[in-house]
């Protein structure tokens, strides 16, 4: 009985591990590829006007890069989204651990 309490302990806690890898990946993902989908909405919004999609999309890249240079000489926003990803990886890292202590008391 022993080995299965502590094979369910690990298990749950890869299922924390894989959880958090997620969050994560979906985080970071969610910055890199917001400027993208911005290009691609303000192309197709051009496009409703009578504006081409190529020719949507050439002006659209100069609009969103300028939106990301104002994003990025906002004094702090830039470190503040890179801390709050930086916390989610500290916070699944220190829940992944805690489950050690439940294995560790099982044995």
């Amino acid at each position: 009985m022993k080995n299965l309490n502590i094979a369910l302990v690990r298990f749950l806690q890869f299922v924390v591990f894989v959880l958090f890898t997620f969050i994560v990946l979906v985080y970071f993902g969610t910055m890199i590829l917001l400027p993208l989908d911005m290009v691609v909405l303000m192309a197709k919004f051009l496009n409703v006007f009578g504006i081409g999609t190529l020719f949507g999309a050439i002006v659209a890249v100069p609009v969103v890069a300028y939106l990301g240079k104002i994003v990025y000489s906002t004094p702090g926003l830039v470190q503040m989204l890179i801390d709050n990803g930086i916390d989610l990886v500290n916070l699944g890292k220190q829940r992944v651990e805690a489950f050690n202590k439940f294995a560790e008391a099982v044995k």
